[in-house]
């Protein structure tokens, strides 16, 4: 008799997580400690070496992380996950285990402001170049692919405009050319997409947003796919050769289909530093026991915003991948079936101004600078969020100077609704 894998709502409430065998606590316990005594010498010994798991710093490893990050990579379908900092520091340590200065990777145009800001200046700092691509044009990938490429960056629907990226396509590209896809995962959550399952190597997310869920703490994610072959061709040295720092380990070798979130953990995090708080890292499990329930509500608000806004005489347009015109609602059926999120953005007829206007007459949503919360969020990316980008960057990016971007959260959706047209008609 095979063993039952479970579901995805069961994952989120037990992956990871045992009740405490010392006081039998049954939520995992917040671990508020910076050091963990060895058993002895020895015991020391193996885990500075990496023979041995265990706990030595809490910037290196937590007892309450590791509970999220075994969690999250269970959700997502890896191998095994680091937690950081932030979705910034995520991205900070994966291109620190793949890069050198001088090398550079393909990123889609279509990113997260600040994404496009870190790509584009401090990467820089590190000698790490972006090439960008267009994925309404998914040729212009393979055509920025040059021996330099270490890897290409997506994300699974882009911030802001609820972009859907074809991610298999993508991935036929970054195989044919030997380097891993890495999928931001933030604004879908592997509740309503698997980059994994589409050829995706690995997966980036801000747990700030959807799956700590209630704006009360940052975090990042790293998840393994556990599906690149690192020792290839030799051109990724921190994983294929061995590591002075442990002995000569080579990590491909030692640690397998997990060799990649060992090395962002013991070569990056231990090094660059941007651990994550475990009190942080209670809040955001405890707002994945509800994913499964909030995503739906969110998706299920979100058309119904949507529908409405695409009626109103003050809209000029509106891009989201549920309503059955917008150019990525097939993408949108493959990739995320059950909904497409709850992050989209439309355009009012009046640009610029307008959309200033309509952030000042909301009384329901919150103006501010963050998406994933349970309550509705509104901003004018163009200034504010995307403000640092060139008028031609914010076009690309989806930002433009009519844009408004909405995070519809779990309030009555004719609530949402009602505050949006009393602020639209001043």
């Amino acid at each position: 008799m095979t063993e039952r894998i479970p579901g995805f709502n069961t994952l989120a409430i037990h992956a990871g997580a045992q009740p405490d065998p010392t006081t039998g606590a049954r939520a995992t316990p917040i671990y508020q400690t910076t050091s963990f005594v060895f058993d002895d010498v020895d015991h020391a010994a193996s885990l500075f070496g990496l023979q041995t798991f265990g706990n030595i710093y809490t910037r290196i490893g937590n007892p309450t992380n590791a509970v999220l990050e075994e969690r999250v990579a269970a959700l997502e379908g890896g191998t095994a996950g680091l937690a950081v900092a932030s979705g910034h520091a995520a991205q900070v340590l994966v291109m620190q285990a793949l890069m050198v200065p001088g090398d550079e990777f393909v990123a889609s145009k279509k990113l997260y402001g600040g994404s496009i800001n870190q790509f584009n200046h401090a990467f820089k700092s590190f000698g790490w170049n972006v090439v960008w691509a267009d994925p309404d044009d998914i040729g212009t990938f393979e055509r920025a692919i040059t021996p330099k490429t270490k890897a290409i960056f997506i994300e699974s629907i882009a911030n802001p405009g609820g972009v859907i990226t074809d991610i298999e396509a993508i991935s036929n590209i970054a195989r044919r050319a030997g380097v891993p896809l890495i999928v931001d995962n933030t604004l879908a959550t592997p509740y309503l997409c698997k980059p994994f399952e589409h050829g995706a190597d690995i997966v980036v997310h801000s747990l700030t947003k959807f799956l700590g869920g209630h704006g009360n703490s940052i975090g990042g994610m790293i998840v393994d796919g556990g599906t690149f072959n690192w020792s290839r061709e030799g051109r990724y040295p921190m994983l294929s050769e061995p590591r002075p720092e442990y002995q000569g380990i080579v990590l491909h070798e030692t640690f397998g289909n997990f060799a990649f979130a060992i090395a962002c953990r013991v070569l990056g995090l231990r090094d660059i530093g941007p651990a994550l708080s475990p009190f942080n890292a209670f809040m955001i499990l405890t707002g994945i026991e509800t994913l499964p329930l909030r995503m739906q509500r969110h998706c299920d608000n979100a058309q119904a915003v949507t529908e409405w806004l695409s009626t109103h005489n003050k809209v000029a347009w509106v891009s989201y991948p549920g309503l059955p015109g917008d150019r990525y609602h097939n993408l949108a059926k493959k990739y995320v079936p059950k909904g497409a999120g709850a992050v989209f953005t439309f355009g009012l007829k009046g640009g610029y101004d307008s959309g200033v206007k309509l952030v000042s007459n909301v009384k329901l949503f919150s103006h501010l600078a963050n998406i994933g919360d349970t309550r509705s969020l509104i901003i004018h990316p163009a200034s504010t969020t995307h403000r640092q980008l060139s008028d031609a960057q914010k076009v690309q990016a989806g930002a433009g100077p009519d844009v408004v971007r909405l995070s519809i959260g779990l309030e009555d959706k004719d609530d949402i609704i009602a505050d949006l047209d009393q602020a639209l008609s001043l």
